[in-house]
């Protein structure tokens, strides 16, 4: 596992800052000890210095990943989250959005978020900011990006798309019906 390139990193913190702003700073000094990111197969990966420096002793060919994965790098250097982030980055969310019960189920098969299944919105979203996107429970469901600002939520029509789906954690279920 490698450090992340100094583009690399710069690319992985402004994707990282588009939903927790500023307190990337809290994912990795942490109470609990140190973390870094690390790259393994232009796939990023959050780890403990700790378990990191006991991974050393595994030899490369042999190690398939250490930590949890956050995304991905693409051919073209763009990064792609994936929802296994989720859980570490919503406690820092800056901007939320919270669906309705009767829209859960339709985010969790991968489609948008309509006016008519938005619940509520974090005050001053701007437009094209991304969120993370919770139930009415505040449990997280997945990553989005808001496609209006909350002053342009309040007047929209209840069939405008408010939030563009990006990552939700029904994709585990997705993705195993295709391995299988």
């Amino acid at each position: 596992m490698k450090r992340l390139s100094e583009e690399k990193t710069k690319i992985f913190f402004e994707k990282l800052s588009k939903y927790i702003g500023p307190n990337i700073k809290l994912l990795i000094d942490r109470p609990d000890g140190t973390y870094c990111f690390r790259e393994k197969k232009n796939r990023v990966y959050y780890v403990s210095e700790r378990i990191l420096k006991l991974a050393e002793n595994i030899k490369q060919d042999y190690l398939i990943s250490v930590g949890t994965c956050f995304g991905k790098f693409t051919k073209t250097n763009k990064f792609i989250l994936h929802i296994t982030a989720l859980n570490y980055l919503a406690p820092y969310a800056q901007y939320k959005i919270w669906v309705k019960p009767s829209s859960e189920q339709q985010f969790l098969y991968g489609n948008h978020i309509p006016k008519s299944g938005m619940g509520r919105i974090t005050e001053n979203t701007p437009q094209y900011q991304g969120v993370i996107v919770y139930s009415m429970s505040d449990l997280p469901l997945g990553f989005g990006v808001a496609a209006k600002s909350t002053m342009e939520c309040k007047t929209a029509d209840p069939l405008v798309t408010v939030c563009f789906h990006q990552a939700d954690i029904g994709e585990y279920v997705r993705s195993e019906s295709t391995l299988l």
